[in-house]
C-alpha cells in the first residue's frame, strides 16, 4: 500500500468503526435481497457512497462479484495471488471489454471490502487497513483506460485512410455524457461516426494529460456554469448536513443508473423516476423510507449536538470579552 493510498484512506476513513452484522454471510451469499439491502444499509450507516456501476451498459451484479471473492478467500488474497482475471471470467464480458480485472478490483475496494470484513470475516471496531489497497495515487493509473468499447455504425462508402492524402482524412471527438468514472463518447472518422464509452479509473481531470493520449479522444468540461443554491453548510461547515426522505434515496439511486443508460434524456428522469417509485411495493419502498427516516434521526442528533456546542462557544465569548473589558478598565 503506497503512502499515497494510506493517506487517502485513513482520511475518508478516519475514526469510524464497523457496525454490527446485518445478516449473516450464509445469508446474504445465499439471498440476493437480503445481499442488497443489507448492502445499501451498511453504505448508509458507514456514511460512504453507494452506486451500482455500469460496466458495458449493464449493470455490475456486486452479489455475484462478493460471492466469488469471498469463496477465494477474500480480496486480500485475491489480490496477492492474482486471481481477478478469474473472478472476471464468471461475468462473460464482451470481447471488446479489456482490462476488466482491473475495474472489478476497483469496484470491489470501494463498496464491498469493508462490507466483508464485517460480514466474511466477522471484523469488529474500528475500520481495517487492507494489506493491498487499490493504487489511487499510482501514476501507472493515471493514463491507463480500464475499459473501452464500441459499437460502429455499418460502414457505408468509407474511404480508405491509406488511400486518401492526409488533407481528406480527418477526427474528430465529441462528450455526449459524463458518469461516475468516465464518459460517453462519439468520434467522427471521415463520413463514419463511433459511438463507446470511455473509462477513467481514477476519476481524475483528464486535461491535464492530453500528452499522454496521443491523439485519443480528450475528454473535457464545458464552460456551463450552474446556478448553485446558498446554503447554511456554504457559511458553516460545522453545520450537520440537512437529512433526506426516502424518495431522495430512491431518485438518486435512479437518476444514476439512467444518467448511465439514457445520456441524453435527462429531462425525462423526474418523470422515469417517479412511475418507478409509484411501482414499488410497499415492502420495497418501506426499504427506502426506513433509510429517510434514520437520515432524519441522524440530522436532528447532529443539529441538537450542534447548537450545544454553538452556545457553548458564545459564552465562552461572552465570558472572554468581559474579561477583557475588566482587564482594560
Amino acid at each position: 500500500m503506497s503512502p499515497g493510498s494510506k493517506r487517502k484512506f485513513k482520511a475518508g476513513m478516519e475514526n469510524k468503526h464497523y457496525p454490527a452484522p446485518l445478516a449473516s454471510h450464509e445469508d446474504v451469499v445465499n439471498d440476493p435481497s437480503v445481499f442488497w439491502d443489507t448492502l445499501r444499509r451498511f453504505h448508509f450507516v458507514m456514511g460512504t457512497k453507494f452506486m451500482i456501476p455500469v460496466i458495458g451498459g449493464k449493470e455490475l451484479d456486486l452479489q455475484v462479484l462478493y460471492v466469488e471473492t469471498t469463496n477465494r478467500g477474500g480480496y486480500d488474497k485475491v489480490v496477492a495471488e492474482k486471481k481477478w482475471r478469474e473472478v472476471g471470467s464468471v461475468f462473460c464480458f464482451s470481447a471488446t471489454t479489456t482490462s476488466a480485472s482491473f475495474v472489478l478490483k476497483k469496484h470491489y475496494f470501494s463498496l464491498l471490502y469493508h462490507y466483508e470484513q464485517v460480514h466474511f470475516f466477522k471484523i469488529q471496531g474500528p475500520v481495517s487497513t487492507p494489506a493491498v489497497a487499490f493504487p489511487l495515487g499510482s501514476p501507472s493509473s493515471k493514463t491507463e483506460l480500464a475499459i473501452v468499447e464500441y459499437s460502429p455504425e455499418p460502414i457505408r462508402d468509407c474511404p480508405d485512410p491509406s488511400t486518401e492524402s492526409s488533407s481528406s482524412f480527418s477526427a474528430s471527438g465529441t462528450i455526449e455524457g459524463k458518469f461516475d468514472c468516465g464518459y460517453l463518447v462519439s468520434v467522427q472518422l471521415g463520413s463514419e461516426v463511433l459511438h463507446g464509452v470511455l473509462y477513467h479509473p481514477d476519476q481524475q481531470d483528464l486535461s491535464n494529460s492530453i500528452p499522454q493520449y496521443d491523439g485519443a479522444i480528450v475528454p473535457y468540461t464545458p464552460n456551463r456554469r450552474r446556478r448553485r443554491r446558498r446554503s447554511r453548510r456554504s457559511g458553516d461547515p460545522s453545520y450537520p448536513k440537512p437529512n433526506r426522505s426516502g424518495y431522495n434515496f430512491f431518485f438518486a439511486e435512479k437518476h444514476y443508473k439512467l444518467k448511465s443508460l439514457y445520456p441524453n434524456r435527462e429531462r425525462e428522469f423526474t418523470k422515469m423516476i417517479g412511475q418507478s417509485w409509484s411501482s414499488l411495493s410497499a415492502e420495497e419502498r418501506m426499504v427506502y423510507q426506513n433509510i429517510g427516516l434514520k437520515d432524519k434521526e441522524r440530522y436532528k442528533r447532529e443539529l441538537k449536538e450542534y447548537k450545544e456546542k454553538l452556545q457553548l462557544r458564545q459564552a465562552m465569548e461572552v465570558e472572554l470579552n468581559i474579561k477583557a473589558q475588566d482587564v482594560q478598565d
